[in-house]
Order: C-alpha cells, then sequence, then structure tokens
C-alpha cells in the first residue's frame, strides 16, 4: 500500500509544516504548457524541453548530469475534485490498486522490481492530481519507463484483491484523519467553507463511500481519466533528451489515445455571508482557524507575461501579495504571529496562544484560501486567539510592512528556488505540478520577477480586501476529555507510510 499525500496546500498538510516550510510549499511552484492536440513539438525554457506524443501523452524532460540518477514520475490530471457524490475517496483507491498488478505483472511486482533495479517509489494523490515517481540509477530508466507505460494502459486485478485492499485505505483513514481531531476538524470545515466546489470533500473520501466503493467504480474511474491526452510523463537527472523521446515513443506511444474526459465546471458559489462550526472531539486543547477567501495564480497570469514583465493580471498580483502578507505573518521564526500571539510582545502580557499561523495557497485547480489558525494558552480562549489573529492582519492594513520583512521573504523566495536544484525529485515534482495547473516551463523565472516587484502598497491593500466577515468561514474545535484506555492505533500490514 502507498501513502497518500495532498497535492497543493490543504489545511491538515500545510498546518503541520514548520514556518519556512510552509511558505516555501506555498511558493513551490515550475512549469507545464498546455497544448492542444496538434503535432507533437519541443520547446526549451532553461534547459527543460517538452513534447507531446501522437497519442497525446506529454513528456517533460530536464537533464541534470550531477549524478548518475532520474527520476521519473507519472502524472494525471485526476484527482479528487474530478469524484462524485457517493465514490469519494475512489482517485486515492485507484492508486493503491495501481499497484495490484497488470497483465504481465503479480500484486506488488511493481515495487519489487523497482527495487531490484536498485530503485525506489511511491506515489501519491491529491485534489487535484494523482502522481506515481521513481528514483533510479539513471542506466535503468528504461527498465521503469516499461513498468510504468504497463501499470498506466494495463492495470487489472481480481475483485479478492479490492476487497484486501480497501481495508487497508479504510484504516488509512482511521490513523490519519479519524484518530486526529484537528484532521476532523480541517475536513468538517472544508465541507462548510466550500459549498459546490469538490474541495468540499476530502481526499481519502468519506467512511460511507469508501466502504461503499465497488471493484468497477474504480475500474471506471481508471477507464475514464487514464487515458495519455490526460497525463504527462516528467524526467530529470542524468539523461538525454532524445534518449528519453525515443524511449516515451516506445513505451507511451503504442498506448491507445483513448477519448479525453470532458469536465465540467465546477466553479464555487460566491460566499455571502460569515459561516462558523464549533466540532467536538476528544482533544487536549482547543483550537481555531479562520479561513478566507482568496485569488489564486492563474495559468494566463503567467503565460501572458513575457519573462521580465513586472505587470500581471490584479487578481494575479492580490494572489502573490497574499502569499508574501502570510510569509510576513508566519514564513520564519520571530514573524509577526510568533513575536504577537506566542511571545506576548517585549513583556509576555499579551500572549495568548501556545501556537499560531498562516499560509495562503497560491496555486490549484479549485478556489484557494488565506487561512489564519492557533491553539489558546492556557486560560486564553479561542475567541482572543481569533481575535488576536486578526488583528495583525488589520495591523498590516493600517500600516503596511517593512522593507526588512519583505526583503527577508523574497530572499526566501529565491532562495528555495536555488536549493531545490540539488533534488532531481525535487524538480520533476515541481514541473509535474506546473503542468497540472497549465503554468508554463519557465514559471518559477516568471513568478520570483513578479514576486521581486511586490511592494508593501500591495500587501497593505490585500490586508484591507479579503479579510471581510461575508467571506470568513470559522471553525472551532472544542475539546472533549480523553480516552485514558485507549490504544494507539497499530499501522496495517503494509503501510509503509
Amino acid at each position: 500500500m502507498k501513502h497518500q499525500t495532498i497535492v497543493g496546500l490543504a489545511p491538515t498538510l500545510t498546518a503541520n509544516l514548520t514556518r519556512p516550510s510552509r511558505f516555501l510549499a506555498a511558493l513551490a511552484l515550475g512549469g507545464g504548457l498546455l497544448f492542444g492536440h496538434s503535432a507533437a513539438f519541443a520547446q526549451d525554457a532553461g534547459g527543460v524541453q517538452q513534447f507531446k506524443l501522437a497519442n497525446g501523452l506529454t513528456v517533460i524532460v530536464k537533464p541534470d548530469h550531477r549524478a548518475p540518477t532520474a527520476a521519473h514520475m507519472l502524472w494525471v490530471r485526476v484527482g479528487s475534485m474530478d469524484e462524485v457524490d457517493g465514490t469519494s475517496g475512489v482517485a486515492h483507491v485507484l492508486e493503491h490498486m495501481m499497484f495490484k498488478g497488470t497483465k504481465l505483472l503479480k500484486p506488488g511486482d511493481f515495487s519489487k522490481q523497482v527495487a531490484a533495479l536498485g530503485g525506489r517509489d511511491n506515489a501519491f494523490t491529491g485534489r487535484d492530481a494523482t502522481g506515481y515517481h521513481q528514483q533510479i540509477p539513471a542506466n535503468k530508466l528504461e527498465d521503469v519507463m516499461r513498468l510504468e507505460a504497463d501499470r498506466f494502459a494495463n492495470n487489472q486485478w481480481v475483485d479478492d484483491e479490492f476487497k484486501r485492499e480497501i481495508e487497508v485505505v479504510k484504516e488509512e483513514r482511521r490513523m490519519r484523519t479519524e484518530d486526529s481531531a484537528r484532521a476532523l476538524l480541517a475536513e468538517a470545515a472544508n465541507a462548510v467553507t466550500f459549498t459546490t466546489s469538490p474541495y468540499r470533500r476530502p481526499v481519502v473520501g468519506w467512511m460511507a463511500d469508501i466502504e461503499a466503493l465497488t471493484p468497477d467504480d474504480v475500474r471506471n474511474f481508471h477507464h475514464r481519466w487514464y487515458v495519455p491526452g490526460n497525463a504527462a510523463v516528467v524526467i530529470t537527472g542524468d539523461v538525454e533528451f532524445d534518449q528519453v523521446k525515443r524511449l516515451a515513443e516506445k513505451y507511451y506511444g503504442v498506448i491507445a489515445p483513448g477519448v479525453m474526459p470532458v469536465r465540467k465546471p465546477r466553479p464555487e458559489v460566491e460566499q455571502v455571508g460569515e459561516r462558523s462550526l464549533n466540532f467536538k472531539a476528544p482533544a487536549s486543547q482547543a483550537y481555531v482557524s479562520l479561513a478566507f477567501k482568496v485569488p489564486k495564480l492563474e495559468a494566463e497570469d503567467l503565460t501572458s507575461l513575457t519573462l521580465n514583465a513586472t505587470t500581471m493580471t490584479a487578481s494575479g498580483r492580490d494572489a502573490l501579495a497574499l502569499t508574501v502578507l502570510s510569509a510576513v505573518l508566519d514564513g520564519y521564526s520571530g514573524a509577526r504571529l510568533q513575536r504577537a500571539l506566542e511571545q506576548g510582545g517585549a513583556d509576555g502580557s499579551q500572549r495568548v496562544a501556545d501556537n499560531a499561523g498562516a499560509y495562503s495557497g497560491l496555486t490549484g485547480r479549485g478556489p484557494q484560501l488565506f487561512v489564519l489558525y492557533g491553539v489558546p494558552s492556557e486560560g486564553k480562549t479561542t475567541a482572543q486567539v481569533a481575535s488576536a489573529l486578526r488583528a495583525q492582519v488589520a495591523l498590516i492594513a493600517k500600516d503596511g510592512v517593512s522593507d526588512a520583512e519583505l526583503n527577508r521573504v523574497k530572499t526566501q523566495w529565491v532562495a528555495s528556488q536555488t536549493y531545490k536544484l540539488d533534488s532531481v525529485f525535487a524538480q520533476a515534482n515541481e514541473l509535474g505540478a506546473n503542468w497540472i495547473n497549465g503554468f508554463p516551463l519557465d514559471a518559477d523565472a516568471r513568478t520570483i520577477t513578479q514576486l521581486r516587484s511586490i511592494t508593501s502598497a500591495e500587501v497593505q491593500a490585500v490586508a484591507a480586501k479579503y479579510f471581510i466577515d461575508d467571506h470568513l468561514t470559522t471553525a472551532t474545535l472544542l475539546p472533549q476529555p480523553l480516552d485514558p484506555n485507549r490504544k494507539p492505533r497499530v499501522a496495517t500490514a503494509g503501510m509503509r507510510h
């Protein structure tokens, strides 16, 4: 069984990251143009080349010859947001079943063969996409491409395999969500925050839906969405473009094109009034989160730019300014929320929280949120924490941010783009994520240029514009007594993460 990961900035994931990691995760951009169905072609941006096979599958290649290793990722533009009510979690269950065999492989043989090649593999399911990845010795690339192409096109298993694996998925949901008060709160809060967007459903699925899934639900989901035109293969590392192109045509190019799935528009209706949720669950401390609807970076925000342009759509600039705002509040040790809420100022007299944070969703196929959250310190209430969180945003709306704060945030962003070059996997992950969002190959360079031009006045303006009650959902965890006899759940056999 493989692990389930949230692609993007889901609250349950980002809230568990460190401050710098939350900010840098929000800035995890990359490249990937959306192409039409014209003849295959390639282009270059910063050493990255991309082309499309005759059957519609996109291939992205970024050579990096510093070490004899390569990352191979298969991205499918389908996630939990493409599910329908009653079958939530089917994208994630399919991810599990992709390890259960093909016409040529028995259940579990895929990972065994990758390991025998000296590699390691895993997979993830998110709201926007599903991904499968391997890191391998570069001279084993052909073997892995053969295996992954076979799995993509020919995944098959008997019903008994599904019956066994669905129990693993249910146990995964119990461990990751139902045993965590904050995870349950986040799940319930999403269901209240979003009305018409499929983001209201949990990636892992509601338990009742998981229990009701059938083998054919999963097979039909695979048949509908796993077609070449809805997928991209990203390869980075000690490879050459011509080599990858030849292998891609040999193994992926022979897959039948299938029928591209038709997507219905699924926009979120405008929120026109404050929403709130009180959630009871066994926990040692209370918790509160404040979620505001905000704009995100759209593909056209980046594709319409020249590399060195400093103009962008107003909503795109606002999305970047909101990301900067989140970093000023919580992007590094000693940022505003930590100093004001956790330390309570110079004398500690204003301390209200044991923990407080902020993050802003910058990219994604669905609507995004700016979230403030906190854990009350002893003797303080969630209402006091919520008030203190909003006061910090109001302070920036009134006075703006300093040049030192702006420069620190921008320096962190540029540094993160440099550090990621150390990892061929990180490079492949970024290129694939950007393909999912329809961003250009040089999205990072374009975004850095934009970020560098964000001003204190713009940060001040978004702090005043987006934090209004009509766009707010407040979720409060009301802690209930813990069961002293409850024993920690033990991971199911085969659960690797």
